[in-house]
């Protein structure tokens, strides 16, 4: 009797291949649309992290009855530590953020600051200045402040902020106000420098001017003095903070290889750097090899304490996403905007609180256009002219009576 032979069924290689064929074309399917959810999930909670500090910048302005102050805190003793590093005093350094964290669930860290713990005795009330890695409220990265889709992280930075107060259209005293911090008579139009400080006329004339946003170096503005509605006027925007990269929306460059700038010429042209070639013609998003950059410790978004431009403040001058040019003193004045590693756009906190997704496309008027300023003489520059950037320059501006028709 013969034996019959049996064969367990099974797939030929043939069909094997077909299989796994099937199941790559589902993933590359798949996976752009897992990617596109992820972000956007990311989005949702980066807005939500800005409706929280909308809420508290109306919860402090409700317990002050004034908004947080860019440029807070407290002066050195005499003698005095210089204007820019100090271990004695906060010198007036601080961000609106500070003054926001016992509003929006930070308050072990505000107590931290505002009375010193015996680890940080070393350092008074309102704490050292911003610069300081050894304090540790400063180092500290709040949730709060990062925007889930920005991946940047650790040193040379301290704690990373991703929202930035909105200082308007105009670059004119934007970081001094009124008030004279610096280390010498010179530098302060021949007036000794304080503590107290002096407040220079001239410059009380610039601000006044200059300071057309919805918050004002070392001003306590209120509600009241935004005169074209917390519905039209963006308080705070979002900003990528720097990879080192050398990415024009967060790394600031001084100038090329053979050119400087000054504030002149930012003043009657912010796009300056663009035209002078310092950014990389086969990669858009970076300055050219050649284009000097201001140092590897001072990139975007590294010091969420820190009211300073390149940390603590931001420009409706360029569109958002585009490039920092500086003056060739970055603390100085710099043409420094939105920007976001959203796709296409960035978030802003309007004055009543909402949170809107601002694309790069917005109406932004003549990118060459000169500043609104003191003593102004070109078209469209003297005090209180409308804005020259668009509808992006309006929404950045709190009092110039410009009527915003484009729905946000």
């Amino acid at each position: 009797m013969s034996k019959k032979l049996f064969q367990r069924p099974g797939f030929t290689l043939v069909e094997l291949l077909v299989v796994i064929a099937i199941i790559g074309v589902l993933v590359g399917l798949l996976l752009p649309a897992v990617q596109a959810a992820r972000e956007a999930a990311r989005r949702m909670s980066c807005s939500n992290n800005f409706k929280q500090i909308g809420l508290a910048i109306h919860n402090y302005h409700s317990a002050y009855n004034a908004c947080p102050i860019p440029g807070a805190g407290t002066a050195p003793s005499v003698p005095r530590d210089t204007w820019w590093n100090g271990n004695n005093s906060s010198n007036y350094r601080l961000s609106v953020l500070v003054g926001l964290t016992p509003f929006m669930e930070q308050q072990a860290i505000w107590e931290r600051i505002s009375n010193p713990l015996v680890t940080d005795m070393a350092y008074p009330a309102m704490g050292p200045t911003p610069n300081r890695l050894q304090y540790t409220p400063w180092a500290t990265e709040i949730p709060t402040m990062r925007c889930p889709s920005d991946p940047g992280v650790g040193l040379p930075a301290l704690g990373r902020t991703n929202y930035v107060a909105c200082m308007g259209d105009a670059l004119q005293r934007t970081r001094d106000g009124s008030l004279c911090i610096r280390d010498t008579a010179a530098e302060c139009a021949g007036t000794p420098p304080g503590p107290p400080y002096p407040i220079i006329s001239s410059w009380a004339r610039q601000i006044r001017a200059g300071g057309r946003g919805f918050f004002v170096a070392h001003q306590g503005n209120g509600f009241r003095d935004v005169l074209d509605g917390l519905a039209n006027t963006i308080a705070m925007t979002e900003i990528a903070t720097d990879l080192g990269d050398r990415d024009v929306r967060t790394m600031i460059t001084v100038g090329g290889s053979s050119t400087n700038n000054s504030q002149a010429t930012l003043f009657n042209n912010p796009s300056w750097c663009r035209d002078q070639n310092l950014i990389d013609p086969n990669r858009p998003r970076f300055w050219a090899p050649t284009t000097t950059i201001a140092g590897a410790v001072n990139g975007r978004g590294y010091r969420w304490a820190d009211y300073h431009m390149a940390y603590g403040m931001a420009y409706t001058i360029l569109p958002p996403n585009s490039e920092i040019c500086s003056d060739g003193n970055f603390h100085r004045s710099a043409v420094a905007g939105a920007s976001s590693r959203h796709q296409g756009g960035v978030h802003v906190l309007i004055g009543d609180g909402a949170v809107k997704f601002i694309t790069e496309s917005i109406e932004a008027g003549n990118r060459r256009a000169p500043m609104v300023r003191n003593n102004g003489t070109a078209p469209g520059t003297a005090a209180g002219s409308i804005s020259p950037y668009g509808v992006w320059g309006a929404l950045g501006t709190r009092a110039s009576s410009e009527v915003i028709s484009t729905q946000l």
